[in-house]
């Protein structure tokens, strides 16, 4: 008795799915969780430079890092860009400058927003200060951005 192909086919439902989501693990994951609380951390290297963002190992030395270090909120403008007409995901809906920051206490600069107002008010040496978002997750959006602070 002949048999036909459909009969010889064995099938079963099958989703392809990739449901793992990245682990922070420990340095990451406390560098977000003091951003959740309204903190900035950074870490020292066997050098004794502070870096920020928190990193697993030290970019010099291969090394993994040591201890976490409370970082003030305030910092300095390293250098920027400006961004006139923001896109859908930028952090802030309006003209603001991308910069790097070096935050008081730190040895390395981050990349962040700076929230000016206006290109005029914005320029390399500026003082910023941190405005942290009004709820907080655990993310790095968890810090909003910075603010140009006036000097005195």
């Amino acid at each position: 008795m002949a048999s036909t192909a459909d009969e010889d086919v064995l099938t079963a439902a099958y989703e392809l799915r990739y449901d793992f989501r990245r682990t922070c693990g420990p340095i990451i994951g406390h560098f977000l969780a003091a951003l959740k609380a309204g903190r900035l951390e950074g870490v020292r290297t066997a050098s004794g430079k502070v870096i920020v963002p928190a990193v697993e190992y030290d970019p010099e030395t291969g090394m993994p890092v040591g201890d976490f270090v409370p970082l003030a909120g305030t910092g300095t403008v390293k250098t920027w860009a400006w961004v006139a007409n923001p896109r859908e995901l930028h952090p802030l809906q309006k003209p603001f400058a991308w910069a790097l920051i070096q935050l008081d206490g730190a040895d390395t600069a981050m990349l962040h927003a700076v929230d000016a107002g206006d290109m005029a008010r914005m320029k390399t040496g500026a003082r910023v200060k941190a405005r942290f978002a009004d709820e907080r997750v655990g993310h790095i959006r968890d810090l909003a951005c910075f603010d140009l602070v006036e000097s005195e």
